[in-house]
């Protein structure tokens, strides 16, 4: 398959640095569709569970892309990050590497809700993640539009692209981002187009209506980025980074660098003035923009017609890159006309005289009905299909990628004949996140947050490898440097359970040290793990003044700190999350036809035909399923 001359459209490498032509008709295991943080991960995981891995992307520009806010993490999303790292994936990787500022959020609240949320470098991640993959063994990149998915009998066959090259496959994961049929808009100008003047996917929502998904139309938006040079900084509140606090990945070495700060301020009240006179003009209310947008990231003008009693609004500068000076304007998402986004900005205090570098824009793109999919996430109708990322319906470069992982790992065992793996609920945020899609589907947008998940105090990002690595291990993703960290560190923690237990006498040192954080004095002796029940002990600072263990990182202390203060609650969500095993394992025969079950009500008949639901627990969370009807089905089943 090697060839003089070559286009440089067709140009791939692997890990060996070959030159490689990908030829019209060629075959491969799998091809993903679309090189963002879903197909990122999907791609990685393939090919590193040894699949033939052709990835179909627009244009090289936008690997890894992040078009909106230059951020990785945030409520919940630093969960699915470290998930996603646990698993063998990578964005946690690239994210620590390209790091400029990282803090963790919730640090007044419990371990559950805290939540790493980390200011990226976009251009610096964009280029090292198109590095891993063009490096990546069994990994092929084709630049192109796949603008048909070939299927007949109910087995995928191929796809074609706009260039009319056609390539034999046996999976496919669709992973398309925002980018099908897209359009922006910004006032009265409507432009064909993918994020950030990027090329949009033409022709293959036509093809996947013809292999039977439901299609819909989601919208979401972009805020000005603006001079950085040209704000006044001393009517912001200066935000820095956090020290000392865990990075996403459990293989990063070194702690991450705060080079940058980002800068809290507020809109004014001229700005909503200034939006409220021009409403009419607000592509989102002159009936312009017909997509459903995100709830929990409005647009400005929402804001102020939501909450019509708030005078003003929160707003974040985030610093976007290294090479410059350009500012994202978090908390002005807009579609306003460029003139009144001039005006707007102008509005706010300390922004007087700045200087907009790219206008604000909405974008509306195709999407599919995520109740198509199995919790596996593959296509119900067609056998090797899979889809994940905003294509699914969700929003959030963090919720793509878990996604990702999930399609890529189960496409890998789809190929190589192995059974597909559903990451529970009590497992993981990304399960959560699935299962939501699969079983209620999405109206909007989805994004994920810490009360989505009822486990939340089991699902904590501090043991996200405790428990998703020996899966990662199981389907041939984390690797032996990974794998013998990890087991270095669960010894590390069975070691310390053991050694809290031993007590500690009193001590002048014990006295003062107790007093200085308002504690009461301990008269007798006390084990260690009694004094870390203690709510104003910390187990590091501790340590440090008093000499209690030696030889355990941080890591370790703070995570054997959590389960010893959370013990009682942790030991009730264990209870019930075995209570609802049960239901979890009960299977029902997909061939089912729930119209013939007599005492189910017509609508649960209804959405059970329609979802299929693997398991009775997967069909008590269906939404207009009640528990009469699961009482019912449970009696039918047995």
């Amino acid at each position: 398959m090697k060839n003089k001359e070559y286009d440089i459209t067709d140009y791939a490498k692997n890990i060996e640095n070959k030159e490689y032509i990908i030829n019209d008709g060629d075959s491969f295991d799998a091809v993903i569709v679309g090189a963002g943080h879903a197909g990122c991960e999907a791609a990685l995981a393939l090919a590193r569970t040894g699949q033939k891995t052709l990835v179909i992307n627009l244009v090289r520009d936008n690997i890894a892309f992040l078009p909106c806010n230059p951020s990785i993490g945030g409520t919940a999303k630093g969960h699915i990050v470290c998930e996603v790292d646990a698993l063998g994936g990578e964005m946690g990787k690239q994210a620590d590497k390209n790091t400029i500022q990282l803090r963790m959020l919730n640090m007044g609240k419990g371990p559950a809700v805290q939540s790493l949320r980390a200011q990226i470098d976009k251009t610096g991640y964009h280029r090292s993640m198109q590095s891993v993959l063009e490096n990546q063994k069994n990994l092929y990149i084709y630049d192109g539009e796949c603008t048909e998915i070939i299927a007949s009998n109910g087995k995928l066959e191929a796809v074609k692209t706009a260039d009319g090259k056609t390539f034999k496959t046996r999976a496919v994961v669709i992973t398309t981002g925002v980018y099908l049929n897209a359009r922006t808009i910004t006032g009265e100008i409507i432009k064909k187009s993918g994020p950030s003047g990027f090329p949009y996917s033409k022709g293959l929502t036509n093809s996947l209506e013809k292999l039977g998904f439901d299609i819909r139309r989601f919208k979401t938006g972009t805020p000005p980025r603006v001079d950085g040079d040209t704000i006044d900084y001393s009517k912001f509140t200066e935000q820095k980074g956090d020290t000392n606090i865990q990075t996403f990945s459990f293989l990063t070495k070194k702690a991450n660098k705060n080079i940058r700060s980002c800068w809290l301020g507020y809109t004014s009240p001229e700005t909503k003035k200034i939006i409220m006179d021009n409403l009419d003009k607000a592509p989102m209310f002159s009936g312009v923009i017909t997509g459903l947008g995100p709830r929990y990231c409005p647009s400005i003008e929402s804001k102020f017609v939501r909450f019509a009693d708030k005078d003003r609004h929160q707003i974040f500068l985030e610093p976007e890159t290294v090479d410059d000076n350009t500012i994202y304007i978090q908390g002005m998402s807009t579609s306003m006309p460029m003139d009144i986004q001039h005006k707007m900005v102008e509005s706010v205090e300390g922004m007087e005289h700045t200087k907009i570098l790219k206008y604000a824009y909405a974008i509306e793109y195709d999407c599919i009905d995520p109740l198509n999919l199995f919790p596996t996430l593959e296509f119900k109708k067609i056998k090797g299909i899979f889809c994940a990322g905003q294509i699914n319906g969700t929003s959030g470069y963090e919720e793509a990628a878990g996604q990702g992982i999930l399609a890529g790992i189960n496409a890998s065992l789809y190929l190589r004949g192995k059974e597909q793996i559903i990451l529970k609920r009590n497992e993981s945020y990304i399960g959560v996140l699935v299962d939501d899609l699969t079983t209620k589907g999405t109206n909007e947008p989805y994004r994920m947050m810490t009360s989505r998940a009822e486990y939340r105090l089991i699902l904590r990002q501090d043991n996200a490898d405790q428990r998703l690595t020996e899966i990662g291990r199981s389907v041939g993703l984390v690797d032996d440097e990974r794998y013998k960290k990890f087991k270095r560190k669960m010894k590390q923690i069975s070691k310390l359970k053991n050694e809290i237990k031993r007590t500690i006498p009193p001590s002048k040192e014990l006295k003062n040290f107790l007093e200085s954080l308002g504690e009461k004095n301990a008269d007798k002796g006390l084990t260690i793990e009694n004094l870390l029940k203690r709510p104003a002990v910390k187990f590091y600072e501790a340590n440090k003044k008093l000499k209690l263990v030696k030889g355990y990182s941080r890591e370790v202390l703070n995570e054997v700190e959590i389960d010893i203060k959370y013990s009682g609650y942790i030991e009730r969500q264990q209870m019930q999350i075995d209570s609802d095993r049960k239901l979890e394992e009960k299977q029902i025969p997909a061939d089912l036809d729930y119209s013939s079950l007599a005492g189910l009500r017509l609508e649960a008949r209804e959405k059970l035909n329609q979802i299929k639901p693997l398991t009775v627990g997967m069909a008590s969370r269906i939404s207009g399923v009640s528990p009469a009807d699961i009482t019912v089905l449970l009696m039918y089943l047995k």
